[in-house]
């Protein structure tokens, strides 16, 4: 699932792009992705795009925005006059649009649409007034995030009131927003410290360091336009590039990149965990 450097990616193309502009119609072709009346949101000029921990929000000039959650395999694609002249479009994750997996088209004034994709189905897209949005159980019920709310000592208290592993802990978005299994698993290599220890078993030395290798990877992550894994792409369908420089997400078999052994691999509440045995502990 896109974690919150690929989320965020999506969310500066789409603000790039949207923000200024009006939906003229919104064409729903899957109802059950599609929730509210999309009429509160046509003809209405878009003033913002932001972001909570995974979901996103267009918020209109009048009092509605729209959720989005994509979920596994939801894409946002923006395709008008002002985009770039070359594109790295991915043929695998995009191809032509709209396709059989585009389930809401956005048409725009100025020419310009934003096509909603999603493979699996399980994303979901709904119509909202802006003050009732924190109702959305989604939103209601996400954990402080990092680089906004989630300070060490938060941080730190969240641990301490844990027995259970650290790994899933991490990708609690009740507990704390934004991580999920790629970032989880380098950021507990790059600190060293094993996916199964408890969470509160941890020293305060240790979870500085987890804290500080959360925002390294998350950073770097930001920095290569978030992970290609399943269908992920930004806002203009081109691929991220973080798979490339993973720690040891995804490398299982392969030498460690510090000393030399190999990575394992074993499941974690239902996730696939990588780790270096000699290195975290």
């Amino acid at each position: 699932m896109p974690e919150l450097p690929e989320v965020e990616t999506i969310r500066r193309g789409l603000e790039k792009y949207l923000v200024g502009k009006k939906i003229e119609s919104v064409e729903i072709k899957l109802i059950k992705q599609f929730s509210g009346d999309k009429h509160n949101i046509e003809n209405q000029k878009i003033t913002k795009v932001d972001r909570f921990g995974k979901g996103l929000v267009i918020e209109f000039a009048n009092n509605y925005c729209l959720a989005i959650h994509i979920k596994l395999t939801g894409q946002l694609v923006y395709r008008g006059e002002d985009q770039p002249t070359h594109l790295d479009v991915s043929k695998t994750r995009v191809g032509a649009l709209p396709n059989k997996w585009t389930h809401v088209i956005f048409h725009l004034n100025h020419n310009a649409t934003l096509f909603y994709n999603d493979l699996r189905q399980f994303g979901w897209l709904k119509v909202t007034q802006k003050d009732k949005l924190k109702d959305l159980p989604f939103f209601k019920e996400l954990g402080p995030e990092f680089f906004k709310e989630l300070t060490l000592e938060k941080f730190t208290q969240i641990l301490a009131k844990t027995k259970g592993p650290i790994k899933p802990l991490l990708m609690d978005q009740k507990k704390m927003s934004g991580i999920g299994n790629i970032y989880a698993n380098d950021a507990l290599f790059l600190a060293k410290i094993l996916p199964t220890r408890p969470a509160n078993s941890l020293t305060s030395q240790e979870v500085s360091a987890l804290f500080s290798a959360i925002e390294k990877v998350l950073t770097k992550g930001l920095e290569n336009g978030g992970s290609s894994e399943l269908t992920y792409v930004n806002a203009l369908g081109e691929e991220g590039n973080y798979q490339n420089h993973t720690l040891v997400y995804g490398k299982e078999k392969k030498k460690c990149p510090t000393c030399g052994g190999i990575i394992k691999k074993t499941m974690l509440a239902g996730r696939g965990t990588f780790f270096c045995s000699n290195c975290q502990k």
